[in-house]
């Protein structure tokens, strides 16, 4: 759900305001606007205040507060006051979700879908119709950059997350290629999250079960401040887990996972104003299941390692009397594998045969905000920087290349800047206050591979404009435009060699399909209209409820929209199995001339002592200008809901959130329509707030509590069935 409101509580009404809706956590509060305290990243990190730190109004009531956004500015900025749709979810509703992967995370933030079924290696989110590498992924503002068809997008554990946000929407003018669909970034937890003030060394351990794929979890977490400004944590998480029961009753076989996760980071306040920052993110998983893990089909199985490693160094200056330097520096390496051997010969290869796609990246990004104050009611922030990060891909099966993962590389550099312009009762004569953030960036871009005997270079220039306007305090309106591109990846450029062969064809018979590379192949280009508005209310019913609701319509036009297309005769009914050639496909990529998205989304939430509630929607859809047909990465018509009462007389907290999704029939195919489903979680919650038992917490759930049988768009596969799950927590820290 969409985290509006973040509370902040007094210790004896900790699980009173504890929920979904930008909750304070039992095992630690939240952080209000001004608590946002700025990480060695420059990017503010919102839930850093310690456990048990109180924060109370003057009536000596909890304070509800809201939600901190800054992936969308690179700025701390009102979610609400943002001229956007962006997403916060914090750590409070990461541990009620108990999620497994990152797809549980986010399955209820509208518009944000995952594809390629239940299989964690197969997961690819998407924004708006975007999927892949249309969606910036950030781990600590580190690049994510590893893309397969089949393998996934990213891989990293929910158990290392204190926050995860998701900016909706064109974001190039800040991020560079990919930002066509907007970014998500999540932020790894810090020592400081987990103590309360004068405590300086702490230890958590956990352990946990889900049924669904009789999932094993265990996490153990040392942390400490040691000394003033010295910030150190160290996690490590195992999970085990087997094949999956769908909601048909079928199990989804082949898919036993082995991971092992980690954590290591440090930061290092210095002479008043200077931090720096170092972290090591990794995830290992050995898993057994098809070369292809979203196919629910496939005979073949392979030994699948899958291994990613981001390491961060960062430095900061952050001095509040200084208006011209806000100074930020961070440069990373990420190393991504999946390597598979065959267990057998069922696939397009022999058993034993070694296939190898490994993705690195390394960057840097160089920025500084300077504020001036043009008159006593404007007030302006200048954010701008530069950016450079080099993609490396090497495949390899047996001794040879890859088919579909050739050996290639891309640089890319890019410079931006940006304002944001606050004016208090424009022209003296409009009420309320006008946010006005315009913001371009310049990219450049070489893209190499022994597939092509010359190199392909782009430059691409990314503008745009938001402004909200908030004429009093509950009411604001919006309204951006916006460019946005996204190069093409190494695959897309020059993909080569055998894709698939069908199989089942009578003994002299056969139909291969190949790739075929397009080293000519345009940066795909789009300029976004986006406009909405949003309420905000509080002591509505009562003194301390809050009413908050934000939606927005957007408008999508593509040039060169980059699109897959598999052309493949039918065996027997469009060619001659018997004639060699004759059923041969070809699978390749082209540029779409004109493209066009559309689509509306919706956020709302209230909250009282007893009680929160929370609503999304979301609506998309796409197609080729020219002939119609659709186009994008479409989903139903989607609703979302999250209620819960809070029991502060026994700290605890108890909800039911749901899923509902109508049927899908924005296809050009009959064949490819889904029913509409609807799923429904029960969840409960309970941490004692004083006394022996404090620091112990439990987390139980039952997530598609009626077996519901369904299939998510583009997904081979049917949905994990019902899943009893619960974790045990228990915190010492002094």
């Amino acid at each position: 759900m969409a985290a509006l409101l973040i509370t902040v509580t007094n210790p004896a009404a900790v699980m009173a305001q504890t929920g979904e809706e930008g909750a304070a956590s039992p095992g630690g509060a939240t952080t209000t606007e001004a608590e946002a305290g700025e990480t060695a990243t420059g990017e503010t990190a919102v839930g850093e205040t310690a456990v048990g730190e109180t924060a109370e109004g003057a009536t000596g009531q909890p304070v509800q507060m809201d939600a901190i956004s800054v992936t969308a500015t690179r700025n701390p900025i009102r979610a609400f006051e943002y001229p956007g749709m962006v997403t916060v979810i914090d750590r409070e509703q990461i541990q009620t979700l108990q999620p497994s992967t990152p797809d549980d995370v986010l399955r209820f933030v509208p518009n944000v879908e995952f594809t390629g079924g239940p299989r964690r290696t197969g997961e690819v989110p998407s924004i708006r119709g975007f999927d892949g590498p249309d969606v910036v992924v950030l781990f600590d503002g580190a690049r994510q950059n590893f893309g397969s068809a089949h393998d996934g997008r990213f891989f990293i554990d929910p158990s290392l997350l204190k926050q995860v946000e998701v900016l909706r929407g064109p974001a190039s003018s800040l991020y560079g290629s990919g930002g066509t669909g907007g970014v998500i970034e999540f932020r790894t937890v810090d020592a400081g999250d987990l103590l309360a003030p004068g405590e300086t060394l702490g230890a958590s351990v956990s352990a946990g079960y889900q049924s669904v794929n009789r999932e094993r979890l265990g996490t153990f977490t040392a942390y400490t401040t040691p000394m003033e400004g010295l910030d150190l944590i160290g996690s490590i998480t195992r999970r085990d887990s087997g094949s999956i029961e769908l909601g048909d009753g079928s199990e989804l076989d082949a898919t036993d996972d082995e991971i092992i996760s980690g954590l290591v980071k440090g930061s290092y306040g210095f002479a008043d104003h200077h931090r720096i920052e170092g972290s090591v993110v990794a995830f290992t998983n050995d898993a057994e299941e098809p070369n292809n893990g979203q196919d629910p089909d496939a005979d073949d199985v392979v030994d699948k390692d899958i291994r990613s490693t981001t390491y961060r160094a960062a430095y900061s200056y952050k001095n509040p009397d200084d208006n011209l330097f806000d100074l930020d520096f961070l440069t990373y390496y990420t190393d991504s594998q999946a390597d598979e051997i065959r267990l057998d010969d069922l696939g397009l290869g022999p058993t034993g045969e070694v296939l190898k796609r490994d993705v690195d990246t390394i960057g840097f990004r160089l920025d500084n905000r300077s504020r001036v104050e043009f008159a006593e009611d404007i007030v302006t922030t200048f954010t701008y920087g530069g950016e450079f990060y080099r993609d490396e891909q090497d495949g390899a099966a047996g001794s040879d290349e890859r088919d579909g993962v050739p050996d290639a590389d891309a640089d890319f550099y890019g410079i931006y800047a940006q304002a944001e312009i606050t004016v208090t009762e424009p022209f003296g004569v409009i009420p309320g206050d006008l946010l006005i953030i315009p913001g371009i960036r310049y990219d450049d871009f070489s893209v190499s591979s022994s597939v092509a005997s010359d190199d392909t270079s782009e430059d691409e220039i990314s503008p745009r404009i938001g402004v909200s306007y908030l004429p009093n305090d509950w009411l604001m309106v919006f309204a951006n435009y916006a460019h946005a591109f996204r190069a093409p990846t190494l695959d897309e450029l020059f993909l080569t060699g055998l894709h698939f062969e069908i199989t089942g064809l009578p003994p002299g018979a056969s139909a291969i399909n190949r790739f075929v590379p397009n080293p000519d192949l345009k940066p795909q280009t789009t300029r976004t209209i986006e406009f909405g508005g949003g309420l905000d209310f509080d002591s509505i019913l009562t003194r301390n409820d809050r009413f908050q609701v934000k939606a927005s319509h957007f408008r999508i036009w593509g040039d060169d929209f980059i699109d897959l297309s598999v052309n493949q005769p039918a065996p027997f009914a469009e060619c001659n199995p018997f004639i060699p050639g004759d059923c041969d496909g070809t699978t390749e990529v082209d540029n779409v001339a004109e493209a066009e998205l559309w689509g509306t989304e919706v956020e709302a939430s209230y909250e009282i002592d007893r009680f929160l509630f929370s609503f999304g929607f979301s609506t998309i859809d796409g197609e080729d200008a020219d002939t119609g047909d659709k186009l994008g990465l479409l989903t139903p018509d989607q609703y979302t809901l999250n209620t819960a009462v809070k029991l502060p007389e026994i700290d605890s907290i108890v909800g039911w959130r749901l899923l509902v999704a109508d049927t899908f029939d924005k296809v050009d195919d009959p064949d490819e329509e889904r029913s509409g489903y609807t799923v429904n979680d029960f969840y409960f919650a309970w941490q004692p707030s004083a006394g022996l038992l404090q620091g112990l917490r439990l987390d139980v759930g039952v997530d598609n509590a009626f077996d519901k049988n369904y299939a998510r768009v583009f997904t081979g596969s049917k949905e994990a069935g019902r899943n009893f799950k619960g974790l045990v927590s228990y915190a010492l820290n002094w």
